[in-house]
């Protein structure tokens, strides 16, 4: 049993990578916040999957379902916006997953930032301009994420 942490990518379905779409196709119970994740990612979502939308779960409701997955020794999708690594919020997830002795794996995704940038066809770093990127976000409640 292990706990996938996935980035579900900057909205369309067709832009999870494809180790995030082939994990969400043989996990047994998948987990996403729906205010956050568009539901067409999960058309890659195996059929008899238990999809759960945590948006109105807290984290020790989201912590029984990976030990119940645990018990029954099947895999987790847990689907984030983007990329877990950027707002991802995801070390709460692991901190709890390392108490319990479940293992984890994080999947990258497509972050927004990226696909906004090829969106309108531009460059985030250009040679002899600018060589850096800053990310940022004003404090707060998170946002859905708006369909490309």
């Amino acid at each position: 049993m292990k706990v996938y942490i996935i980035g579900a990518g900057p909205g369309a379905a067709d832009l999870i990578t494809l180790r995030g779409a082939a994990i969400l196709n043989r996990a047994r119970m998948v987990l996403y916040a729906g205010s956050l994740v568009p539901t067409g990612i999960l058309v890659h979502c195996h059929p008899d999957a238990e999809i759960l939308d945590t948006s109105k779960l807290d984290l020790e409701q989201q912590q029984a379902c990976y030990v119940r997955a645990q018990l029954a020794d099947c895999d987790v999708a847990r689907l984030h916006s983007g990329d877990p690594a950027i707002y991802g919020a995801t070390a709460e997830q692991m901190r709890r997953l390392d108490a319990l002795g479940i293992a984890y794996e994080v999947v990258p995704g497509v972050s927004p930032f990226t696909a906004a940038a090829a969106v309108v066809c531009s460059e985030l770093t250009k040679p002899e301009v600018s060589q850096s990127i800053i990310i940022t976000r004003v404090s707060g409640r998170a946002s859905a994420v708006p369909a490309l």
